[in-house]
C-alpha cells in the first residue's frame, strides 16, 4: 500500500515552528474513509515516518498524527516515538468508555493529546481533561464561539488556532489567547498602505536582479558581494559548508564564483540574497521558498523541461517573494528577473508552468485529489513527486541551518 506523506507547520506566538502536523493518504484515497483498513495503513505510514526518518520530516519538532477511534484503541501508536508525537483526536470520535480508558493509557505511557476541529460540548469533557492542546478551525467558526472556547475551558490548556490564512487573523487569535498557529498566514504579504520597502532589502532584491539578467558579468557581481561584508561572509561560508563536500577551504569571491560558474553564481547568490532579505521573517518563510525552488528544479526535468530547469528554480524562490517584501505581488513581478511564463503561473494565469507549480501547491497543503490529478495530467508518479519534495526539504535545512 503506498501512501504520500506532507507536513504543515505549527507556529508560537513568536512565528517560530513548535511543530508540524504531518498530513498523509493511502493509495486507495483518504483512509479515514476505510475504517478496516486503519491499523493496517498507519503501519505503513510508521514504516513509512522509519524509513524517511522523522529529523527530516520534522527537524527535530513535534509531530501532530490524526487519529481515529479505532487507531486509538488499536495503540498502534506505540509505534511513534512518545517524546515527539502529538496524537491529534479527531473530531468525529465519539468519546465513549472504550475510548476515554484508550486516552488515558495513552497519556500515562507519555503521550500527548489533542483535540481536533473542536467545539464545545459536555460529553467531551472526559477528553477535554486529557488532552493538551485544543484545536479551533478558524475557517468554519466565528469569532464569538473562538472566544466562547477558550472563556469555558479556561486558559490551563493550550489552544491552537488551525486554518490561520492572513496575519489579521494571526493577530486576533493572539489576542483572543491562543498560543499556538496553523495555516498559511506566514507566507503571505504582511501589507501596509504607503510602506516602503527597506534599503538593505532593495540592495539584496536589487542584486538578485543583477545575477539574473542576460548580460550578467561575473567581474562585476564579485565587485557587487565583495562591498557587502555581511554577504562575502555568508557566500564563504555557504560553499565552505557540507552542502559542497569541498577538499580545500574557499577564501576569496573569485574563486569562490570561478567554482559555481555563471550558472551555479545565479543560483546560489538568488538564494542567499533571498535569505538576507528574509532576516525579519518567521524561518519557516524562507526553508519554503529555499525547498519549493529545489523542487521546481528537480521536477522540470521530469515534465519535459529540462532545458529550463534555471527558470523552474527561480519560479519556486520567487514564489513567496510578496511575503518577503510585504508588497503585492502585482507590483514586484514588473521588476523579477525571470520568464513571462513563471510570472503568468504566480499570478494563477495560464500558462505551460502553471500546472506544476499547482501541483506543488496543492501537496504542500495536503490537497490530495488535486495532487493526484494534477499528477495524472503531467504523467507523473505520486510517490516520485513526495520523493523530491522531502529531498527538497532536506536540501533547504542544510541550506538555512
Amino acid at each position: 500500500m503506498e501512501v504520500l506523506l506532507a507536513r504543515q507547520p505549527i507556529f508560537d506566538k513568536n512565528q517560530n515552528v513548535f511543530a508540524y502536523e504531518l498530513l498523509y493518504r493511502s493509495g486507495a484515497g483518504n483512509f479515514y474513509d476505510c475504517d478496516d483498513g486503519d491499523k493496517a495503513t498507519l503501519e505503513v505510514i510508521t514504516s513509512s515516518l522509519l524509513l524517511i526518518g522523522y529529523e527530516k520530516l520534522t527537524r527535530g519538532k513535534r509531530a501532530f498524527i490524526n487519529f481515529t477511534k479505532n487507531l486509538l484503541e488499536g495503540e498502534v501508536a506505540t509505534y511513534l516515538p512518545k517524546e515527539t508525537t502529538v496524537i491529534e483526536i479527531l473530531e468525529n470520535v465519539e468519546p465513549d468508555t472504550t475510548t476515554i480508558q484508550a486516552c488515558r493509557k495513552l497519556k500515562d505511557m507519555g503521550f500527548v493529546l489533542a483535540l481536533d476541529d473542536f467545539l464545545y460540548n459536555e460529553k467531551y469533557k472526559p477528553l477535554i481533561d486529557l488532552a493538551e492542546f485544543i484545536k479551533v478551525d478558524f475557517l468554519t467558526t466565528d469569532l464569538s464561539s473562538r472566544k466562547k472556547i477558550i472563556n469555558t475551558i479556561g486558559k490551563h490548556k493550550k489552544f491552537l488556532a488551525e486554518k490561520v490564512e492572513t496575519y489579521d487573523e494571526f493577530t486576533q487569535a493572539r489576542e483572543m489567547g491562543y498560543t499556538y498557529f496553523q495555516g498559511y498566514f506566514f507566507s503571505k504579504p504582511m501589507i501596509v498602505k504607503s510602506k516602503d520597502i527597506p534599503s538593505y532589502k532593495m540592495n539584496y532584491f536589487q542584486l538578485m536582479r543583477t545575477v539574473n539578467k542576460p548580460e550578467f558579468d561575473l567581474d562585476s557581481v564579485e565587485k557587487l558581494i565583495r562591498n557587502d561584508v555581511a554577504l562575502s561572509y555568508k557566500l564563504l561560508t555557504f560553499i565552505n559548508s557540507a552542502v559542497f563536500y569541498l577538499k580545500s577551504e574557499i577564501r576569496s569571491i573569485k574563486h569562490a564564483l570561478t567554482l559555481l560558474g555563471r550558472k551555479g553564481t545565479v543560483k546560489w547568490i538568488s538564494l542567499i540574497a533571498l535569505k538576507m532579505i528574509g532576516e525579519d521573517k518567521p524561518s519557516e518563510l524562507i526553508i519554503t521558498a529555499l525547498c519549493r525552488a529545489t523542487f521546481c528544479e528537480l521536477l522540470s526535468a521530469k515534465i519535459g523541461f529540462k532545458d529550463r530547469s534555471s527558470e523552474f528554480f527561480l519560479l519556486g524562490m520567487f514564489s513567496l517573494i510578496d511575503a518577503f517584501l510585504d508588497q503585492p505581488l502585482e507590483n514586484i513581478l514588473p521588476d523579477l528577473p525571470i520568464s513571462e511564463e513563471s510570472k503568468e503561473a504566480l499570478l494563477g494565469h495560464d500558462s505551460p508552468y502553471r500546472d506544476p507549480y499547482d501541483l506543488m501547491i496543492a501537496y504542500e497543503k495536503g490537497d490530495w485529489d488535486c495532487f493526484h490529478n494534477l499528477a495524472v495530467k503531467l504523467n507523473l508518479d505520486e510517490k516520485e513527486v513526495v520523493n523530491f519534495y522531502i529531498n527538497s526539504m532536506d536540501m533547504a535545512n542544510k541550506i538555512f541551518f
